[in-house]
């Protein structure tokens, strides 16, 4: 796989990635066991999973249909809770939190991008990035300070008045993206973000991913079958069964 810093590389205009040596860790997991029952049985998903992400870190996950890496991201994402193990993210153990602080946590310190974008229809690209925003105490002018601010990170203020019927594929995950920086949250995951995406909305939403990386210093966590996406990444983490496989591009 290439060096994402080569030239050739998608991230190469955004600048040098940080070293990411220097920088403090922002999610620990450890240990982490994960097992779903079906019926009578057990099945396992993940085992005794081990690693560290550091601040501004851009991570992939990679591995095969059924791997885990989705429930990876989820465990970390604060969406599913694990049967054993820890997962710390900014100092907090969202393993020991009950479902009503991790919702609340979530809303504050996680930032969604999907692969099928989950906009609301009827409403507006403005009105889709502010919905995040309506869980806060920011008066009306604030949040529109704050939607107006995530809508040009995207380069799409000009489209803000736009329904996503009015959108293309690309455009519609550009607002998804908005969307989820627009609490500037402490990391942003991403579900195959560009999986329903062509080649070149693909190559300018992971454009942006690098950009919010590189120049925002944003932690993403971003799970993948796409080896040109996974490029992006300063590290790539492949999950086998279960199983994790330290890498790096």
């Amino acid at each position: 796989m290439s060096d994402p810093t080569s030239p050739t590389s998608i991230c190469d205009e955004h600048g040098p990635a940080p070293a990411l040596e220097r920088q403090p860790v922002i999610v620990a997991v450890r240990n982490v066991s994960k097992s779903y029952r079906r019926g009578s049985h057990v099945i396992p998903v993940l085992r005794e999973i081990e690693f560290d992400i550091r601040e501004g870190e851009f991570l992939a996950l990679m591995g095969p249909s059924g791997s885990g890496k989705s429930t990876l991201l989820n465990l970390i994402a604060g969406i599913d809770k694990a049967d054993s193990g820890s997962i710390v993210v900014g100092g907090v153990d969202i393993t020991a939190l009950d479902e009503t602080e991790l919702a609340r946590w979530r809303a504050t310190h996680v930032g969604f991008i999907f692969q099928f974008y989950n906009l609301i229809p009827v409403l507006t690209a403005f009105e889709n990035v502010e919905l995040p925003l309506q869980l806060t105490g920011l008066s009306r002018a604030q949040r529109r300070e704050h939607v107006e601010t995530a809508l040009r990170v995207v380069n799409l203020a000009h489209r803000m008045d736009h329904y996503p019927s009015q959108l293309s594929g690309g455009e519609q995950q550009r607002v998804a993206i908005a969307r989820a920086v627009v609490t500037d949250p402490t990391i942003l995951v991403a579900d195959e973000p560009t999986g329903d995406l062509d080649r070149a909305s693909a190559r300018e939403i992971m454009a942006l991913m690098c950009r919010l990386s590189r120049e925002s210093g944003k932690t993403i966590i971003m799970v993948t079958h796409d080896p040109k996406a996974a490029e992006a990444a300063q590290v790539i983490l492949r999950l086998d069964k279960g199983v994790l496989n330290h890498g790096h591009p």
